[in-house]
């Protein structure tokens, strides 16, 4: 068994570069651009996002983020912390790292005062859509700026 560290690093190292391309790459095989809400590494970079990468000794083989959101009227108010950039290694799926890095990064949200979860996916993420389900969070209409096109899955899990 291998052992993990999930801690909050930058997203501008090259290896961590090199999962966020594949990331994008799948999600570019899966949907047209316009259906891809992807925030880039200077994105990820904002004061406002929390960056986590799940580390095999020094090797890198997951990602996630949040950014801390204000409320809005599809929110009733309630701030939240919305998930982005999920995604481990292809060679190590069905290794719950998918489940540990939402674990630290809701315990995270949870730190700082926040009670909210909320998500966009897609219907053709699969796992992506098991993952989120078996951790409890469930489908919710459209919020943010995201729109209604049919080609996302909203989810939310109160922290």
């Amino acid at each position: 068994m291998s052992h993990l560290n999930i801690r909050c690093e930058r997203p501008d190292q090259p290896e961590v570069v090199t999962l966020l391309a594949d990331l994008d790459r799948y999600l570019a095989s899966l949907y047209p651009p316009e259906a891809n809400f992807i925030l880039d590494v200077q994105a990820l970079l904002a004061p406002d996002v929390s960056f986590f990468v799940a580390r095999d000794g020094q090797q890198a083989v997951g990602t996630g983020a949040f950014r801390l959101m204000q409320g809005e009227a599809a929110t009733g108010g309630v701030a939240y912390g919305e998930i982005k950039r999920m995604y481990v290694d292809p060679a190590r799926r069905g290794e719950r790292i998918g489940v540990q890095l939402l674990a630290v990064m809701e315990e995270r949200l949870r730190a700082l005062g926040c009670k909210l979860a909320l998500l966009e996916t897609g219907p053709e993420q699969t796992a992506a859509v098991r993952l989120y389900e078996n951790c409890g969070y469930t489908q919710r209409p459209v919020f943010g700026l995201y729109p209604d096109n049919g080609l996302s899955v909203y989810y939310s899990k109160v922290l």
